[in-house]
């Protein structure tokens, strides 16, 4: 990997903005993060993993977003399930297990996976269900999709330019350089005067580390326009823009994860640890109503989880399962800093509107604070 780097630096003249680098040490072909052949999912650091998402911890949470899955197949009149970023496929199985079960009509369950090893586990993972629903795996947008979408931490790995703006009102844009005075290869950050500026009312009197994320929102705008009937379920970490961009967060909120550790240096291990950063999820809503979608709901992951039932599927899983799906809507665990974003395609708006609403909605909806 750090002769890619390397390579790349070289190509941009020594420097790399942030996005750039990011891009490089989570998806450059068999390298990056998300393309090698390390294990990135799991309970424990003695598996090889680096983190644990909700399907891993435990298959109720699956079993419940099956239910929200299910009413917006039926109000939205669709039969497919898209999921972007399917990771061992845990989810998958899930969802389609609970929708079959439930006798909900799917036809087909499509994932939009970049990593050839998370795909292979998909498949694996998945095998059992072939012959139930029809499987399709894409590494592309299509022109037009009618399914309810799902993003389980999917807009958090995606890369984000890192702006500073300091005490005296000016902005850098934060990139990273090969650091020439260490005896080993290593990696430095680098600040370049710059005449973007990113959409935000940065209080003044202090230095600011922004992360912009101009590729979460172009995913969503993209969305937007092809996203003809059916609904979008985003889970993820994150904040509205108010609690975001706070002065008491105003060194950002980059981390890297390995091993069940974090840490706040991507400059080191390159290629071996996640990248990532919390969800701005007013922009995203913002962005995916650029792109022609109406926003139906906005709430925390545990109150999400609740509305959609998942204390009546507590005995549908063994006493571990039931103990780690709590740490799914504890406060102090999952339940608070994960958030649900739901959207629903225009031509469905008044159907789902009709029916009350979504269901993981019905209580604690917060979008107005979006």
């Amino acid at each position: 990997m750090q002769g890619y780097i390397h390579e790349q630096l070289a190509q941009a003249g020594g420097w790399l903005p942030f996005d750039a680098f990011m891009a490089h040490a989570l998806y450059a072909p068999s390298l990056g993060y998300y393309t090698n052949e390390r294990p990135k999912l799991g309970r424990m650091p003695s598996d090889g993993s680096d983190f644990v998402t909700a399907p891993e911890l435990s298959p109720i949470f699956g079993r419940t977003l099956a239910k929200q899955v299910a009413q917006a197949m039926q109000l939205c009149s669709v039969s497919e399930v898209w999921e972007f970023g399917g990771g061992t496929g845990a989810l998958a199985e899930q969802v389609i297990g609970s929708l079959l079960r439930d006798g909900v009509p799917i036809q087909r369950y499509v994932i939009v996976e970049l990593s050839a090893m998370l795909r292979a586990k998909q498949e694996a993972t998945l095998a059992h269900l072939a012959d139930k629903v029809e499987l399709q795996w894409v590494t592309q947008w299509p022109d037009e999709i009618n399914a309810v979408v799902l993003g389980n931490e999917v807009l958090d790995a995606m890369p984000v330019k890192l702006m500073v703006r300091t005490a005296s009102g000016e902005w850098r844009e934060r990139g990273v350089v090969a650091d020439d005075s260490q005896d080993t290869w290593c990696l430095r950050w680098q600040d370049q005067a710059t005449a973007l500026r990113p959409d935000i009312d940065v209080p003044p009197g202090l230095d600011y580390w922004v992360e912009w994320h101009q590729q979460a929102q172009a995913w969503m705008r993209s969305l937007g326009s092809r996203l003809q009937s059916g609904a979008a379920l985003l889970v993820d970490y994150g904040f509205t823009h108010a609690e975001y961009y706070h002065p008491q967060r105003h060194m950002g909120t980059l981390m890297c994860h390995y091993q069940h550790t974090s840490d706040t240096n991507p400059l080191v291990g390159v290629g071996l640890k996640d990248i990532t950063v919390h969800v701005d999820f007013t922009a995203a809503a913002l962005a995916a109503q650029d792109g022609g979608l109406d926003v139906l709901g906005y709430t925390s992951q545990g109150r999400f989880l609740l509305n959609c039932g998942m204390v009546d599927l507590l005995p549908t899983g063994s006493p571990n399962e039931q103990a780690q799906a709590l740490k799914l809507v504890h406060e102090h665990e999952m339940g608070e800093l994960f958030k649900v974003l739901a959207l629903v395609a225009p031509a469905n708006t008044q159907a789902v509107n009709d029916a009350g609403g979504l269901i993981g909605f019905t209580q604690f909806d917060r979008t107005h604070t979006l």
